[in-house]
């Protein structure tokens, strides 16, 4: 079945089948925008739990690296003080760090990974949904043009006219 998609200028046909595949591509753009999300929180985490042990030497150890006096290091420990130094119990807040990097680490390398296999089929999908309109009449570059969100929503498709990757329908929103 197809229905007809009016554009300034133009009337093409859209097949069913290429309308369900705008639906899920549709679907995976949005999966992949919270999963740059969950990667930035990821890397978030991890850039705390870094923080946490920015200053972890003894001001007497940093002296000696950096050549300076220790009196130098105190002062400079006093306005950027390591909250692993400062607590209670500096082991355990280390293990405390460690494991928070840890997780991080994890998380991070696990939506990574989500994000690499959701880009494989996005790319395959995409590749069925222009072969899906080209077999209709469409040419190769107007399919690439075609803004899947407005196929999708039913909405007229619109030819893009502009080239860059935001403006392609067809790849990364």
């Amino acid at each position: 079945m197809c229905t007809a998609e009016s554009d300034p200028g133009m009337s093409r046909l859209v097949p069913g089948p290429a309308r369900r595949l705008a639906s899920r591509l549709d679907a995976l753009f949005g999966q992949d925008a919270a999963l740059a999300r969950r990667l930035d929180a990821a890397q978030e985490q991890l850039h705390r739990a870094n923080d946490r042990l920015w200053s972890g030497l003894h001001p007497d150890g940093l002296a000696t690296v950096y050549d300076q006096d220790p009196a130098a290091i105190d002062l400079a420990l006093d306005v950027h003080r390591s909250e692993v130094l400062g607590a209670r119990d500096p082991l355990a807040a280390v293990q405390q760090v460690h494991w928070q990097s840890d997780r991080a680490f994890i998380a991070n390398q696990t939506v990574a990974e989500e994000r690499r296999q959701l880009a494989a089929e996005i790319g395959e999908l995409i590749r069925q949904f222009v072969d899906a309109l080209v077999a209709a009449g469409w040419s190769e570059e107007q399919a690439r043009n075609t803004d899947v969100r407005e196929l999708a929503s039913n909405k007229p498709a619109t030819q893009r006219r502009h080239s860059g990757w935001e403006q392609h329908s067809c790849r990364r929103p």
